[in-house]
């Protein structure tokens, strides 16, 4: 039935555009029959809301999701990487651990109580981003958290000890795959 999975080049930032383009190809291809994918990330990073949403939804599909780091996974990016039931990463690659940031345009005025809302939201966010981490690598969440605050950086070797990398390897897909780039 399924002879290769489904190979998507997520070659882009976490926003809602390529979240959406990303999610709908998989939708579709299940539609299509299909229910073993590779998605092969590299990206900077986006938006925490986003990134959150397309983990939880592509680990409560019925569907097998590899990932694999073909590049620089970075910021929220590494909770979509931690998807994958099984983790990949090439020898040449890198991941990035931060604390999320609240943006503010213009002069923008908050009162005391919407900058309270602010900062709930920010450490509500860390500990969702951590939790992710956490329970996908068996590390302490304090542990976690500590990791996004001191800006962490790991090779693959590294990240492999963690556990967030399960083996290094620069082979992304079988011959004659289908690729779908976002």
């Amino acid at each position: 039935m399924n002879s290769n999975p489904v190979v998507v080049k997520f070659f882009a930032p976490v926003v809602e555009q390529t979240i959406n383009t990303l999610l709908n190809v998989v939708d579709q291809k299940m539609r299509e029959g299909k229910n073993e994918f590779i998605i092969l990330i590299s990206s900077p990073g986006g938006s925490v809301f986003h990134g959150l949403s397309a983990y939880n939804y592509l680990k409560g599909i019925p569907a097998k999701i590899i990932t694999h780091n073909f590049g620089s996974v970075d910021s929220i990016g590494v909770v979509l990487y931690c998807a994958g039931f099984k983790r990949y990463s090439v020898p040449q690659a890198r991941f990035l651990l931060h604390a999320v940031h609240a943006s503010f345009e213009g002069r923008m005025n908050l009162e005391e109580k919407q900058l309270e809302e602010r900062l709930k939201g920010l450490r509500i966010d860390i500990e969702n981003i951590a939790k992710v981490i956490a329970e996908n690598i068996n590390k302490d969440l304090k542990d976690i958290i500590k990791a996004m605050h001191e800006r962490t950086t790991l090779n693959p070797e590294e990240a492999k000890k963690w556990g967030l990398v399960h083996e290094i390897k620069s082979e992304l897909f079988e011959p004659r795959s289908e690729v779908i780039t976002i």
